[in-house]
């Protein structure tokens, strides 16, 4: 379920090019949406959350409308299921149904053009005339202004001149937009709760992989609806896309980002500026994984894994970024055997043997819900504290089982104590002798003798050596 759903909805809608991307950085105050001149730029549909004068709705910007018969209701079929543009008209027919306010956005530079006519009578057709403010978009100037006047034949009221781009006129479209969602009295209509502020804070996942091992497929799996656009198409899914939901009263952000492709220079498409958004999307995944919490690093379980995905694996432990290995599309496994299997990644990727591995199958849903409890169990690792008296008891065990080693010299360091400086995810300290130095391999011992005996499962543990000062020839 979606985690705010009490909000209301309003969608940003129209034709191409008219400049819904920009509007909905403006009033979202966020450069989340990809903004171009290429039509048919937004697939997936973005979603954010708007707050003024106290109050707080969901806005969607939807793709461009380019073909209506899926507007007005043709089947997605077997023949056109990997038609992109097919898809998201019908994202967006699915959107405008549940929405509680429409914003149907015309272009003042361009004029009344008749799919604006047609697109107009057809919403008038599926849903109720009082949902719909008219937004005159690209109103930079009073000459822009003074053409708003033939918008009237749309028969939508009064149209309302903004500029997306400089933020002109948008304060008042707030004012109208939060008078409107008040007029419907809405059991969805409620002010922001000033508690909700103060709540628990989301966990973050973001799903990464290479193009076309199935990220969106498994994203709408976990949300349970069409959430973005599956296509075979490579990088169908060109900005992060991010939905918060509550799984046992916690709130989680997941967030289906751009396929990486360590060729994205590389890439061969029909024009340089298809190039430029494919490199955008992954500029902004990248973005993403920086501000996520857990990544979920997606594998194609029926390829050979690549040094391309060891070299994202290793960007994200970098990044000091929670792991799980998904592997996905175990449905085309014919001896299921996930010893064998797990064998052979962690002997592809030996530096990742605290990660846990999830086989899955995001076509059929086969063990989905296991990696929600894998999330909350590292959650938890992340956020662990442990006691100074117990890493002190657990230090003496671990000296009496392996004497540290040294790292230059003759003389065996001395571990004055171990603790931890943080959490989320942990750090610890280990304080050696001022002249003391210890061999790498004996960190690298202290940290898998912590996993074993407090969890950080999935989680990167990172110790800082730190040594002694000497002050008047004593250490202290």
């Amino acid at each position: 379920m979606n985690y705010k759903e009490n909000l209301p909805t309003v969608i940003i809608f129209g034709r191409t090019n008219v400049g819904k991307s920009t509007l909905f950085n403006c009033l979202t105050e966020k450069n989340k949406a990809l903004v171009s001149k290429i039509e048919g730029t937004t697939r997936d549909s973005n979603i954010g959350e708007v707050e003024w004068c106290g109050r707080a709705f969901t806005l969607i910007d939807t793709g461009g409308i380019i073909n209506l018969p899926y507007l007005i209701g043709k089947k997605i079929t077997a023949d056109n299921i990997n038609n992109i543009d097919a898809q998201v008209q019908k994202q967006a027919r699915d959107f405008l149904t549940r929405a509680d306010l429409i914003l149907f956005l015309v272009d003042t530079k361009a004029g009344l053009l008749p799919m604006d006519k047609q697109m107009s009578l057809i919403l008038k057709k599926i849903t109720n005339k009082k949902k719909f403010i008219l937004v005159a978009n690209k109103a930079d100037s009073m000459k822009q202004r003074e053409k708003i006047a033939e918008f009237y034949k749309l028969s939508l009221g009064d149209p309302i001149p903004v500029s997306a781009v400089t933020g002109s006129g948008t304060g008042d479209l707030l004012d109208i937009i939060i008078k409107k969602i008040a007029e419907t009295k809405s059991r969805k209509s409620k002010s922001l709760p000033k508690e909700e502020a103060a709540g628990e804070k989301p966990i973050n996942v973001c799903l990464l992989g290479r193009p076309n091992v199935g990220k969106s497929s498994l994203f709408n799996k976990i949300l349970g609806y069409e959430r973005v656009i599956v296509s075979k198409e490579p990088h169908t899914t060109r900005e992060p896309q991010d939905t918060l939901i509550s799984y046992l009263g916690h709130p989680i952000k997941f967030i289906d980002t751009a396929g990486i492709s360590k060729e994205g220079k590389k890439i061969r498409t029909k024009t340089t500026s298809h190039l430029h958004l494919i490199k955008e999307g992954i500029n902004k995944s990248l973005l993403s994984l920086n501000k996520a919490d857990i990544a979920l690093f997606i594998l194609d379980i029926s390829q050979t894994i690549t040094h391309q995905d060891s070299k994202i694996i290793e960007e994200i432990i970098n990044r000091k970024k929670s792991l799980i290995i998904i592997a996905n599309k175990w449905d085309l496994i014919n001896a299921k055997d996930t010893k064998k299997f797990k064998d052979i990644i962690y002997g592809k990727l030996p530096f990742i043997r605290w990660v846990p591995i999830q086989f899955i199958s995001s076509l059929t849903g086969a063990k989905i819900n296991k990696i929600m409890e894998i999330v909350m169990e590292i959650k938890d690792s992340r956020q662990k504290e442990i006691t100074d008296n117990q890493l002190s008891k657990f230090l003496n065990q671990a000296v009496k089982i392996h004497r540290p080693v040294k790292g230059k010299g003759v003389k065996h360091p001395y571990i004055y104590y171990l603790k931890q400086t943080r959490s989320n995810p942990p750090e610890f300290e280990l304080r050696i002798g001022a002249k003391d130095n210890i061999h790498f391999s004996y960190i690298r011992f202290i940290e898998n003798r912590l996993r074993k005996k407090f969890g950080f499962i999935g989680t990167p543990v990172t110790i800082r050596v730190t040594k002694n000062t000497k002050v008047h020839g004593r250490e202290k």
